[in-house]
């Protein structure tokens, strides 16, 4: 794969690294939080030690300005501190009350581990910055590498590497960047903070933009598929696309420019970090690479939704959004020449690149995939930074919202004219000097107008899908099995005019490939470019994961079959009698393709003799079915026998998705919390003991919360922790199912008819974390919203977020476009 042509720079990782370590992150991982004066000397150590040169002006600069733009959406300012109720501010709040506030619905979620002195509290400030002294990579001259430290630290900071999972560590995970209002990790805060600051280091004025990318078709292109196989290839295939666009930002910015959705803990990045040099011994714990040798790896799970939101340098956003457009479609290229030289090697024929079916591939791709694109520029729509309590925003971005708004409205667009801004842009003055040092509670900036400019962003991007350039293709011989919209490909221009009758002997590219591996042609197809892809991408993704890792115990192929999970009802029962069959017979369903049994089978035959037996008879069944023309019922017969019973027939497939997400990503009315809700529950006692009370303040902490950066970065977590670790843990250990596509609040699942309803009615309890306890070491729910799991804590979306699921109950041989 051909390399970004510009990684990101020695100085700017400095710099974002710097901007994670200064004064503003020792408030979010000291002062504001646990450890008080301890923390703060702890952090400070790391810091000299690796800036002990000190920061320069710019990094400075650059870093004080991201923390006032992240902070913006908090309901006190960032210098000012309240106390507790005993006379005490900042930190002590979380040691006397360990305390998490659920950022979507207002849940308290709370821990037991401090007791009744800072024992605990020490101890995870010892175990915290220690653990991200271990995370620097050093060069061969001893020097700070200051690219995989960054890394390192966005990747692994929050995950203590103690060996076990503890109360501590869980606590360190979620640990609040603010005690008064702990409904944001730190980790969440930095992650702005180290955005920010490095879209402003690399900007020739110190500016930054918004980058909305979405990468398409996606319906068309994945419903293009015969077999679930081809259901998986498209949909990771398509994944893949858009992991490539984002790798763009990833490399030159740091994955923490993509501001959604969140990349930390995605497998497909996990890799790409394992790839650019990050000590192996990191993800050890990682379940991608404890597993990659089996079926239930989550790289074999497309896991990225088809758009995402970056934030990039003013000056280069255009640079880089025309840099992912040249990048994916190079991938795209490029990865066809590997499946043509696959192809032509299966089929005993040689130069590849210079033969009829390389230009018709090239042909069909041009243009492949759609990249709509829009860019914002933020400081430029945002006015100037200032600080003072009578912040305004400029004009341009009230005027550029106009644009989309129906003519003859009137009053301020979107977020501008909403209840949340009026209040936000009006300080409230406190009274009472025990409650804040600071003289009001609440001081606009730029950076709490985000909502206003994502909403440009999304309006522009939609106006630019809406415009759909396209060119012209000529195809005149005959169509692609798959798609029938373009010739297939053939390695001679004349074999385009045969009909399907004489092909065979004509000995085309097709009929040569479906002769030595009809996983990739079946008897009959004949595919063009995208199809030819879809079929050969399990091989080459397989490939790929076994290079970079090192194994050669990955899958040669991944292999997702409808009569593996028609079968899994009766694979289940682990029966098996192998005498029942004759060598012949057992030596063919041997040489097989191995079909990705869901994890909770496959875990079962590990052990198992005829484990691999059982996990080949799917594709044999397939193969039988419809290569060797043999009569389904005699190969079902040969299953029968083996089994000890007939077999089931029928399997379902799910589809889901959340209702209501723009409302959710908007901050619409009762999709949204208040101040008061975020707040610590001593500080929101103290407030509401104030004598008299304050009108405007209590009408402030009354406010509705904005659709904050902040909020984008909850949703995201939430729905990473349901698509990549939730409904995982539904569909294929408590059922017996596997997940095509879980990305966002999207997904798409097979399951045995018999699991189907248990699944569906679990599938929604996690998405909105209502589950009960599970059996079996499951889930649990304490506190609505928070889901505990083998001593984790995920984020789920809350009670008043709603699913949608739909479901098919097939025959395995129903035609998939049924």
């Amino acid at each position: 794969m051909s390399p970004i042509s510009l990684p990101m720079e020695e100085s700017l990782a400095r710099a974002k690294l710097h901007a994670r370590l200064d004064d503003a992150a020792r408030r979010a991982l000291g002062n504001a939080a646990i450890g008080g004066g301890r923390a703060n000397k702890a952090i400070d150590q790391l810091r000299d030690a690796l800036f002990g040169d000190g920061p320069t002006l710019d990094e400075t600069r650059w870093s004080a300005k991201a923390h006032r733009w992240a902070s913006a959406d908090r309901p006190f300012p960032p210098d000012a501190e309240s106390p507790d109720g005993n006379g005490q501010r900042g930190s002590a709040v979380l040691v006397l009350e360990p305390v998490i506030i659920h950022p979507l619905c207002g849940s308290e979620l709370r821990f037991d581990i401090f007791g009744s002195g800072n024992g605990p509290a020490a101890d995870l400030v010892s175990r915290g910055v220690g653990h991200l002294s271990s995370l620097l990579h050093y060069a061969e001259d001893g020097s700070c590498d200051w690219r995989r430290s960054l890394l390192a630290i966005w990747r692994f900071g929050p995950e203590i590497q103690s060996g076990r999972a503890d109360s501590l560590s869980e606590f360190w995970r979620l640990l609040p960047a603010d005690a008064r209002a702990p409904d944001q990790s730190a980790w969440d805060r930095l992650d702005m903070v180290s955005a920010f600051a490095g879209a402003f280091h690399a900007d020739s004025e110190g500016q930054c933009a918004l980058l909305n990318v979405s990468i398409g078709p996606v319906q068309e292109f994945i419903a293009a598929a015969r077999s679930t196989s081809d259901l998986w290839a498209g949909s990771h295939l398509l994944a893949r696309l858009s992991w490539e666009a984002m790798r763009v930002v990833c490399e030159r910015l740091g994955p923490d420019a993509v501001l959604f959705p969140r990349l930390r803990g995605i497998a497909q990045v996990d890799l790409w970090l394992l790839e650019t040099g990050l000590r192996r011994e990191l993800f050890e714990k990682e379940d991608w690479l404890r597993s990659a040798s089996s079926d239930s790896s989550p790289l074999f799970s497309a896991a990225l939704p088809n758009r995402f939101l970056a934030l990039v340098p003013a000056s280069l956003a255009r640079e880089i959004a025309l840099e992912i457009e040249c990048h994916v479609r190079r991938w795209v290229v490029e990865t066809g020449a590997d499946m043509l030289q696959r192809l032509f090697a299966e089929a005993g024929l040689d130069q590849p690149l210079e033969s009829h079916a390389w230009g018709q591939f090239e042909a069909q791709v041009r243009g492949f995939p759609e990249i709509h694109w829009s860019v914002v520029g933020y400081d430029e729509l945002v006015g100037d930074d200032d600080m003072g309590a009578t912040f305004q925003p400029g004009h341009q971005l009230e005027d550029a919202l106009l644009i989309f708004e129906e003519p003859g409205r009137t009053g301020a667009p979107g977020f501008l004219g909403s209840e949340t801004w009026r209040a936000l842009s009006n300080a409230v003055p406190v009274s009472a000097p025990e409650i804040t040092a600071a003289a009001v509670i609440y001081e606009p900036n730029p950076g709490a107008l985000y909502p206003a400019v994502h909403d440009l962003a999304d309006r522009t991007l939609a106006a630019a899908k809406s415009l759909r350039g396209f060119g012209a293709l000529d195809q005149f011989g005959f169509r692609d099995s798959l798609s029938g919209e373009v010739e297939w490909l053939s390695h001679e221009a004349e074999h385009l005019a045969l009909p399907p009758g004489q092909r065979e002997s004509a000995n085309t590219l097709w009929t040569r490939v479906a002769r030595v591996r009809p996983a990739w042609a079946r008897r009959g197809e004949h595919l063009g470019a995208l199809s030819a892809m879809k079929r050969t991408w399990p091989t080459i993704f397989c490939d790929e994961v076994a290079r970079v890792l090192g194994r050669d115990d990955v899958p040669r192929r991944f292999v997702v079959s409808t009569h593996a999970m028609a079968l899994a009802t009766t694979l289940g029962q682990g029966k098996v009698d192998s005498s029942a069959i004759d060598r012949n017979t057992r030596n063919s369903i041997l040489a097989a393709d191995r079909a990705a049994l869901p994890r909770r089978l496959a875990s079962n035959f590990r052990d198992s003799p005829e484990g691999d037996l059982l996990a080949r008879l799917p594709s044999w069944l397939e193969l039988e079915d419809e290569q060797r023309g043999c009569d389904d019922e005699r190969a079902r017969a040969v299953a029968s026998k083996l089994l000890g019973q007939k077999p089931e027939s029928y399997y379902a497939l799910l589809l889901m998705d959340g209702d209501r997400m723009g409302a959710w990503l908007a901050g619409a009315p009762g999709f949204t919390t208040c101040m008061a809700d975020v707040l610590h529950p001593r500080v929101r006692a103290l407030l509401e003991q104030l004598p008299g009370g304050s009108a405007e303040l209590q009408g402030y902490l009354g406010t509705p919360r904005a659709a904050a950066l902040g909020r984008h970065q909850a949703i995201s977590g939430a729905l990473n922790d349901f698509a990549g670790t939730l409904a995982r843990w539904v569909v294929e250990e408590r059922h017996s199912g596997r997940v095509i596509y879980a990305g966002g609040d999207d997904l798409m699942a097979m399951l045995p008819t018999r699991d189907l309803l248990g699944a569906m009615l679990e599938l929604r309890a996690a998405y909105s974390g209502t589950l009960e306890a599970g059996d079996g070491g499951g889930p649990q729910v304490s506190t609505p919203g928070f889901t505990w799991r083998g001593g984790r804590v995920q984020l789920c979306m809350g009670p008043r977020a709603t699913a949608s699921a739909g479901a098919v109950i097939a025959h395995h041989k129903t035609p998939l476009g049924q």
